[in-house]
């Protein structure tokens, strides 16, 4: 396993989320990949991305066949290096939790028409599945809500 899927399994097994990280042969970057390569709905893949509102960064969990409307929302894309800093991991590995900062979390509120949904694991080539509940029970104060 990739040391820094690794890093991020011991972080959510401290969380009470234990996961099984899948290693895959081909890049998971966009959801249609990673869908594909886990043989599930686009829709069930989680879409961890990072926004600006004012000067914070805000975590958004949107499903693999949604667009975040930032403008309703008032947010604006964080750069690659905001995301970074504020989640400790390089776009396109973005898992949704168990990140280097606590940060605001919307959760899109369409992913729970899946009993599970799969996430990004730290890198491109790593994802876990999780019940969608679980997932979200296991982050702190999540603001679900219609995201697109």
């Amino acid at each position: 396993m990739h040391p820094t899927a690794r890093r991020l399994k011991e972080r959510l097994d401290e969380l009470g989320l234990e996961i099984d990280v899948v290693m895959l042969d081909d890049s998971a970057r966009t959801a249609k990949e990673a869908a594909a390569a886990v043989n599930c709905d686009v829709g069930q893949i989680v879409k961890s991305l990072v926004f600006i509102r004012g000067e914070r960064p805000v975590m958004v969990l949107c499903a693999g066949d949604r667009r975040v409307d930032a403008d309703r929302l008032a947010l604006r894309p964080a750069t690659a290096e905001q995301a970074r800093a504020a989640t400790g991991f390089s776009i396109g590995g973005i898992p949704p939790l168990g990140h280097v900062t606590p940060m605001e979390t919307l959760v899109d509120v369409s992913l729970k028409r899946y009993e599970t949904v799969w996430c990004a694991a730290g890198t491109p080539h790593a994802v876990f599945e999780v019940k969608t509940d679980a997932l979200i029970g296991a982050i702190a104060e999540p603001d679900v809500t219609e995201v697109s």
